[in-house]
């Protein structure tokens, strides 16, 4: 039996808007970034997909991009589990900095490190390789059984833990993954075998 897994990053937040580190500071949506999350919902809808169960992070960006895609599908009373292991990859110290002061402060390099490698965490935040080690056991005890079983899930979350996500379905490499980039408010639909292999994936854009 086969089943449906949907991953949405959330849509534009007030510090994507501002070029801010934002990490697990709880930040809103910009105006964009709804009509974004709505326009998600809308071809989700489209598509005819209705869900079993949604995901969300315990961060306010990513829990309304899923509400306003469980209203756009007519599902808005949907069964919604939020959970801190699906939030953005911690920052640490670069949280709340501008990017360019971040550059300017630590060098170009150092930076484009930090964001970039798979392993280099910043100073007191994660790494890619941390976010994934908390984002593969949630998904595998907790979101793949229902999928497995012919559900459809919804999971709306950030660009690390989407990309952690990524990795393990696709078989992505660390240096391939952290190249990876996730449209806000993109839905990509993932269709996957009995045995947990991706059997196609269309990106909603």
């Amino acid at each position: 039996m086969s089943g449906t897994l949907v991953l949405v990053r959330h849509g534009q937040s007030e510090w994507n808007l501002k070029n801010l580190f934002t990490g697990w500071r709880d930040v809103d949506l910009t105006e964009q970034g709804t009509a974004e999350a709505k326009a998600a919902g809308q071809k989700l809808r489209a598509r005819g997909l209705k869900f079993d169960i949604a995901f969300t992070s315990a961060l306010m960006r990513a829990q309304k991009t899923c509400q306003h895609i469980l209203d756009a599908t007519g599902q808005s009373d949907l069964k919604t589990i939020r959970n801190q292991a699906l939030n953005e990859r911690d920052y640490g110290d670069l949280n709340g900095l501008n990017k360019d002061d971040a550059r300017a402060k630590w060098g170009e390099e150092q930076v484009h490190v930090w964001r970039r490698s798979y392993d280099t965490p910043p100073p007191g935040g994660e790494s890619l390789k941390d976010t994934g080690a908390r984002v593969w056991p949630y998904y595998m005890h907790d979101m793949q059984p229902h999928v497995l079983s012919g559900g459809t899930v919804l999971v709306a979350a950030h660009g690390n833990s989407l990309r952690a996500l990524i990795m393990a379905l696709e078989g992505i490499s660390g240096p391939d993954i952290v190249k990876l980039e996730l449209g806000t408010g993109v839905p990509i639909v993932y269709k996957l075998n009995a045995d947990s292999t991706v059997a196609s994936k269309e990106v909603l854009a």
